[in-house]
């Protein structure tokens, strides 16, 4: 048996119905991500437009690359090429060129990246040879667009591992594949559809030329369906520099996971389907592995529960739970416990509004969630999110609600903050539209506390802070500062797995850029020294260390500290707490007040003595 106290339970295994354990409260996806690199390797895309400049088809191989060392782990990665003269006959299709064929060992499936693959990757891109690619593979314009999406489904249904998510990204700079041939171009939308339909995501990683621009509208506008997740409406610009090919890839071959999804009740009557993610996690250093010392092979755990008396082995039927009341064990089924622990069904409850202002900085006491329309789980999910989303952002108000998250789970009350869309120049989405899950605390998680009084600042220090605090604003971003911890183990990781020698050290951009302090607001933090410390301070000294007292040298020396200070100035202009609790003390003893209590009763003994 084990003990139920009346705040959960004394069972190990019982951890994960704990409130606050981050776990899915419905597991959405199942497998590892799959991602094929479609590439359009014709003539136009291995055009150059100055000396140093890179073409697209060597920027699409080098975002390739990016990726599969980024996702050596979690993903099944190929790369697929299409429009060249010299062809890989499969499935029947001419002009499509598996660069497994060129690059690696010859493979018709999705594979894991592995260090071999990155490292012929590198060798294709820094080889001279890559010049004359036309000679070794040719270019076509005489290509089938439809038999690539078909190659690129049918090597997703023939893989024998599980697939999570499935995702096509499609590089090219032709925006009219098929201009003269209107059958070729019903057959690759068709083709796309089909993809669609199956749950394969197909997105286009558009390249502009200088003086071509890229129409949409004039073929792809018809191929590219965009998930239920993702608003569609607007198509991002195409893209013409390689870190922002690289950031765009990496946003799609990213699938956004949901922590669950749960039914949203407005009122009788009235439900939509929303999911729930996390926009902001912690990233711990994997956790490691226990592996065999003979064999290097993933040592599993296996526990099991044995009987104190009988040294049986329990089975989960055999295991009770019970609670101490009146000197008697009342025993539960784990039926019963469950039963107990249900309030209601999960999901969001609309109380009401409340003004956004009311909504407090302090009310912050776990990490907040977002939430998004569901369109899967309930028909018209979308129209009804973004018409609440609309008016809450137009009327300045949160959502009141009641949160269940999950069968077992008590009921929380949340604050549904309003997020809008942004988009950027090339008409990417920077942030989310949305609501924000704010979890209110309960009373008894607000507490007043009394503060000791302590010296203020002055009007004249307050206004020289605030011209320090406006030359040192700056608009932060979470991907402008890199983890060090993290970043040196992986590299030290990828110097192992492809054999290079050890990485130096990542610098720690979390450090403050003293120099440009300096520049910037060298000044005025000089100014505020100047009011906040007394003349002749030095708050950056380095203090010297004391040598021992011989005789009577330590109390001379202490008489000579306390001489040398106007304790009367110091205490009017509240500099009492710069100084150290032997100096108070000594000078409450020279002057016969009391040198008893911690430095704030010293400080009060002074500033009374002084009637200040």
């Amino acid at each position: 048996m084990a003990a139920w106290s009346s705040w959960g339970y004394a069972d190990a295994d019982d951890d994960e119905d704990n409130e606050d354990a981050e776990v899915s409260y419905e597991s959405a996806w199942g497998g590892r991500d799959g991602l094929i690199f479609l590439i359009d390797c014709s003539n136009p895309m291995f055009e150059r437009h100055g000396e140093d400049d890179e073409s697209h088809f060597e920027l699409c191989i080098k975002c390739a690359k990016s990726v599969l060392s980024n996702k050596i782990i979690s993903s099944y990665v190929n790369i697929v090429v299409y429009g060249n003269s010299i062809s890989v006959e499969m499935f029947e299709f001419k002009k499509i060129l598996f660069f497994p064929k060129v690059l690696f060992e010859y493979s018709q499936k999705l594979d894991q990246p592995c260090a071999s693959r990155i490292l012929e990757l590198e060798e294709f891109l820094e080889n001279d040879d890559n010049n004359d690619f036309a000679t070794r593979y040719g270019h076509s314009s005489d290509f089938h667009l439809s038999d690539a999406l078909w190659t690129c489904s049918n090597m997703f249904s023939s893989s024998t591992q599980k697939i999570g998510h499935k995702r096509v990204l499609l590089f090219t700079n032709n925006d009219d594949p098929h201009a003269d041939n209107i059958p070729l171009q019903r057959q690759a939308k068709t083709k796309a559809k089909d993809l669609h339909e199956l749950g394969i995501d197909l997105d286009l990683m558009h390249m502009q030329s200088p003086g071509k621009p890229f129409d949409i509208k004039k073929f792809y506008q018809d191929v590219i369906f965009m998930p239920d997740d993702e608003d569609l409406g607007v198509l991002p610009d195409p893209v013409e520099k390689f870190e922002e090919l690289l950031t765009r890839v990496r946003t799609k071959d990213h699938k956004k996971r949901s922590m669950g999804r749960v039914s949203f009740k407005l009122g009788d009557g009235m439900e939509m389907g929303v999911s729930l993610y996390n926009l902001v996690r912690s990233m711990p250093k994997p956790t490691a592995v226990n592996l065999d010392k003979r064999t290097n092979e993933t040592v599993k755990t296996k526990t099991s529960r044995y009987c104190e008396d009988t040294g049986e082995v329990l089975m989960p039927s055999d295991i009770k739970k019970f609670q101490t009341f009146g000197g008697r064990r009342i025993i539960f089924d784990a039926d019963e416990v469950t039963e107990i622990k249900k309030f209601d069904q999960p999901g969001l409850l609309l109380m009401g509004f409340k003004p956004r202002s009311s909504l407090k900085r302090y009310y912050h006491v776990r990490a907040a969630q977002f939430i998004h329309p569901d369109e899967s789980s309930v028909s018209g999910s979308t129209t009804l999110f973004a018409a609440l989303l609309k008016k809450c952002l137009a009327r300045d108000v949160v959502a009141i609600c009641r949160f269940i998250p999950r069968k077992n789970s008590p009921p929380r009350f949340v604050a549904l903050l309003p997020q809008d869309e942004e988009l950027d120049d090339h008409k990417i989405q920077v942030t989310p539209a949305g609501f924000h899950v704010i979890f209110l605390p309960f009373c008894d998680d607000l507490r007043k506390l009394n503060y000791p009084s302590a010296p203020r600042a002055n009007t004249d220090q307050v206004d020289k802070a605030k011209e320090i605090v406006k030359k040192l604003q700056f608009t932060y971003k979470s991907e402008a500062f890199e983890n060090p911890y993290l970043q040196t183990h992986y590299r030290n990781l990828e110097a192992l797995a492809l054999d290079r020698d050890i990485p130096d050290d990542v610098p720690d951009y979390t450090e403050p850029d003293t120099e440009r302090i300096k520049k910037r607001a060298g000044k005025l933090i000089g100014e505020f020294k100047d009011l906040v410390f007394p003349d002749g301070y030095d708050p950056d000294a380095t203090p010297a260390k004391r040598k021992a007292a011989v005789g009577g040298g330590a109390p001379a020396k202490k008489a000579r500290v306390v001489s040398d200070i106007n304790f009367e100035e110091e205490a009017k202009a509240g500099r009492l707490g710069k100084l150290t609790v032997i100096v108070l003390k000594e000078f409450c003893k020279c002057n016969g007040l009391s040198s008893v209590g911690k430095k704030q009763d010293l400080i009060e003994t002074i500033s009374q003595h002084f009637g200040v």
